[in-house]
């Protein structure tokens, strides 16, 4: 765990208050925050607390306020104090308790911002969770990049995290899929049957057409040979009854696919702790016990639901149906879990999924879901909360839609897949660290135009780029230092113990407050679920070094190598290390690669 000087002086704050207000509930002041100032000019840091307090004291924020300067003034390490607008304070640190943060950063490397204030709280973050029925596509990319750069954020933030995929290994598509298999199989087999016909036998017709389904056929001829087709007198192979065929080939289909999926997945950067089945769900009766569950509570009885607002579905009628009492849970109507030929919807068997979750000890559940999902959270977590009490709660992330451009015009890359474009379609063009990044640059409920030029651009407007190359700059001035041999050891370590009075200009300084602001970030980020916060700050301290580095062109007193002035040069490679350090430490958070040198 690292420290934190913004956790450091939340505590003075929290226990001034304490002794000021006594009478303010601890719920109450919870809600204090010391969040770092938008203008240096104006402090380090200010707190919130005296507006925060003033109802529940009774006592006008100004008031509050002023006692709270006083008290804070006393506190060591505090240059100055002063309050600001309608109840907010102003802290400005000595320079020394800031610089103090280098040798913290130098002596936990990437460790540093580390924090327990998730209190190792078991968090099920599920992502991706893609139908394994093709290619993993750009939409899904989104979900898997937030999701695993949220879970290693919880985990860095103290929260004892397990990263899920939830295989939908059952029901109508997969079985779509087994025939979309069993006729490529035919094909590799040498039948002559048209594929008009074979549609025709399909329920559904062929849903899944693409080229990827050709190594599937041609992996269930190599095993089985023509033990699941028919085959006439002259040999030619048609199809057999269904019953003697479709769970095999569902069964293989489905594990082709999936090898497929983890494969992209790994090429993205994306590994899970456990992938859950949906057949093994049902099979275990996880679902039938959660709806009995249901109908204990009395929150389940047979009934008609009102037509859909609109135009109406082919298929809907009005019928009795088994419904789930979820508007007494904040949903907007009841939902049917049963559908008209007895079988579970779609939502009974999620309900089964997550309480399986939850029997295996989840505390909180994550699910990160794209935006074409939004209509189905209410009932997710109305569901979830009639059947733990309230106890776990359901968080839900969209992921809204990606659109790849190139020259400003969107773009279809894939032959292999026809109609989108695939995860691994992008990872070629572009990289797994771009994608990764660029995936984390908007809040994830925001559109996003990922412009395949620009990702690839060695410019400023590339975050990417920026970021990298803050690192890379930072490695070339230590690789320079221990070139020259004049200024000793340069390794993390030697450079923890430098003296480091000499760091005083605006733009050093800035730095410094930057890297002071680490922890408190992850712990915010964390705490929001927003891991695009990291993105943010990688790019806001890029910037921070870059502007310095452009000082010292201008300025040779601000050079990083300082040609005898070895205590000097030795306090300006700590901050530059430590600088390389929190990089890393966020892009590790953001499952980024470091660079040491832009080629």
């Amino acid at each position: 765990m690292s420290e934190c000087v913004f956790q450091r002086y939340r505590h003075h704050v929290l226990a001034i208050v304490r002794e000021l207000l006594p009478d303010v509930a601890e719920e109450t002041l919870a809600r204090v925050e010391l969040t770092p100032t938008r203008d240096p000019a104006h402090g380090d840091m200010a707190t919130n607390a005296a507006l925060l307090l003033a109802k529940a004291a009774r006592r006008k924020p100004a008031d509050i306020a002023a006692d709270l300067v006083a008290a804070l003034l006393k506190v060591d390490g505090v240059a100055a104090v002063a309050a600001a607008g309608p109840g907010f304070v102003n802290i400005t640190l000595h320079p020394g308790v800031l610089r103090a943060v280098l040798p913290v950063v130098l002596g936990a490397g990437e460790v540093y911002g580390q924090s327990q204030v998730g209190r190792g709280v078991r968090v099920n973050v599920e992502y991706v969770s893609a139908n394994p029925t093709g290619p993993m596509h750009v939409g899904h990319c989104r979900g898997a990049v937030v999701g695993d750069a949220l879970a290693n954020l919880m985990a860095k933030a103290g929260f004892d995290v397990t990263k899920e995929f939830y295989i939908n290994d059952a029901g109508n598509q997969v079985k779509a899929l087994a025939w979309a298999a069993y006729w490529r199989y035919l094909q590799v087999l040498g039948t002559t049957m048209a594929q008009d016909d074979f549609s025709a036998l399909a329920p559904g017709g062929l849903q899944y057409q693409g080229e990827y389904l050709i190594p599937v056929g041609e992996a269930l001829a190599a095993e089985f040979g023509n033990k699941l087709a028919e085959v006439d007198v002259d040999g030619t192979p048609r199809p057999a009854p269904e019953a003697t065929w479709l769970e095999t080939v569902r069964g293989f289909a489905v594990a082709h696919m999936l090898s497929a999926i983890k494969e992209d997945l790994a090429a993205l950067g994306v590994h899970h702790d456990v992938f859950s089945s949906e057949a093994d769900v049902l099979a275990r009766g996880v679902t039938d016990a959660a709806i009995d569950q249901l109908a204990k509570a009395d929150l389940l009885y047979n009934g008609v639901l009102e037509p859909p607002k609109g135009k109406l579905p082919d298929d809907w009628e009005e019928r009795e149906q088994l419904l789930f009492r979820s508007t007494g849970f904040g949903d907007d109507v009841d939902r049917p879990l049963r559908k008209s030929d007895g079988t579970n919807t779609y939502f009974a068997n999620d309900i089964g999924y997550h309480m399986d979750k939850v029997a295996r000890g989840a505390q909180v559940m994550i699910d990160v879901w794209g935006a074409d999902h939004g209509g189905y959270v209410k009932r997710m977590k109305a569901a979830v909360k009639a059947l733990t009490g309230d106890t776990v709660p359901l968080e839900v992330l969209l992921c809204q839609i990606v659109h790849i451009l190139r020259d400003g015009q969107p773009v279809k890359m894939s032959k292999r897949a026809g109609t989108f474009v695939t995860l691994r379609d992008l990872i070629d063009e572009v990289g797994r660290d771009a994608v990764r990044f660029t995936m984390l640059t908007r809040k994830s409920d925001a559109q996003m135009e990922f412009d395949l030029d620009l990702v690839v651009a060695q410019q400023r407007d590339n975050p990417v780029f920026y970021v990298q190359y803050a690192h890379a700059r930072c490695r070339s001035v230590l690789r320079s230092a221990a070139e020259e041999g004049a200024y000793g050891a340069v390794d993390d370590a030697a450079l923890a113990t430098a003296t480091l009075d000499s760091l005083t200009s605006d733009a050093e300084m800035a730095l410094v407050r930057r890297l002071a602001e680490w922890p408190r970030m992850v712990e915010a980020a964390a705490l929001a679920r927003e891991p695009h916060r990291v993105a943010f700050y990688l790019a806001e301290l890029a910037g921070d070094f870059h502007a310095l580095w452009n000082r010292g062109r201008d300025d040779a007193s601000l050079r990083f190598l300082q040609s005898g002035a070895v205590e000097a040069t030795r306090a300006r490679l700590a901050l530059v290390a430590a600088t390389a350090a929190v990089i890393r430490s966020g892009l590790a958070v953001m499952g980024v690669d470091p660079v040491e040198e832009m080629r």
